[in-house]
């Protein structure tokens, strides 16, 4: 029993979802009682394991877990957000909805409620809402980056890439130094026809990680674009003879990358696209 407590207060502690772990491990906790031996832990185990169990499809297990928290704690809202959640499971989505704005509309500060409610409104298909939902917890909980990414993917689903930038703009004040979100803010950048920005934040994808191969592609793309139009007036547009530069070099860091791990006697299909963009 000491080891299935460790492990699960261990995945508790680093926020993993392991649902087969956690029903394995708490499963037998729950159903001989020797859960409530592990004093005021057991609640939180009880909630462990009645998430796991949603995820996993253990509708009695689940449902065991919850009675259990209701009679600890009637009234909780963290016990309704686990109804709303069991609910969900059930295909009763409406219902659940309902008791997400009940919990909200008493505390809108409450995060658990609040994500759950923009899943649920999301995978209702109800996009504009779910948009609306993001927006308003962004509102109060600026530092969650992932919510940014989050609203990010909504705006893209429904092509409104400026907003979609936007929130990436907010991702990289929190997560400067991830590639991974400056590349899917220069591809944004680069829908939008931002080409010169788009540029910009290739090379910091290929400063921060060098022989990003996307990045790479990416400032080709942009300098064979830029390099085939007029000479931009704007002082801050990269000159011509930078482009040719940047363009240079991104063309020698792309073939070593496919020289390396290509025969040298026959070119690959990539590495004669790369010579000829």
């Amino acid at each position: 029993m000491v080891n299935a407590a460790k492990v699960l207060q261990d995945l508790r502690a680093s926020a993993e979802r392991k649902p087969d772990v956690v029903v394995r491990l708490g499963k037998p906790l729950v159903e001989s009682g020797a859960v409530m031996k592990l004093d005021a832990d057991a609640w939180l185990v009880y909630e462990q394991v009645a998430i796991a169990a949603l995820d996993v499809g253990d509708d009695a297990l689940a449902q065991k877990c919850i009675q259990a928290l209701e009679t600890k704690f009637p009234g909780s809202p963290r016990v309704r957000r686990l109804n709303g959640m069991e609910l969900e499971a059930k295909g009763e989505l409406l219902e659940a909805a309902k008791i997400y704005k009940a919990i909200l509309e008493e505390d809108e500060t409450n995060v658990l409620a609040a994500k759950r409610q923009v899943m649920l409104l999301r995978a209702m298909g109800m996009n504009a809402e779910a948009i609306a939902a993001l927006v308003k917890y962004l509102d109060i909980n600026y530092p969650d980056f992932e919510g940014w990414l989050q609203l990010a993917d909504m705006y893209m689903e429904e092509f409104m890439y400026a907003q979609a930038a936007f929130c990436m703009e907010e991702v990289l004040m929190l997560q400067p130094q991830n590639h991974i979100f400056h590349l899917r803010y220069a591809e944004i950048l680069y829908t939008q026809d931002n080409v010169q920005l788009a540029l910009k934040q290739f090379c910091r994808v290929v400063e921060l990680c060098k022989d990003h191969v996307r990045g790479l592609y990416g400032i080709k793309l942009c300098t064979s674009r830029l390099l085939k139009s007029s000479p931009s007036k704007d002082a801050t547009a990269t000159s011509q003879e930078d482009l040719k530069a940047i363009d240079l070099l991104a063309t020698e860091r792309l073939l070593a990358v496919y020289s390396a791990g290509s025969a040298a006697s026959a070119k690959s299909a990539s590495t004669k696209w790369i010579e000829h963009l």
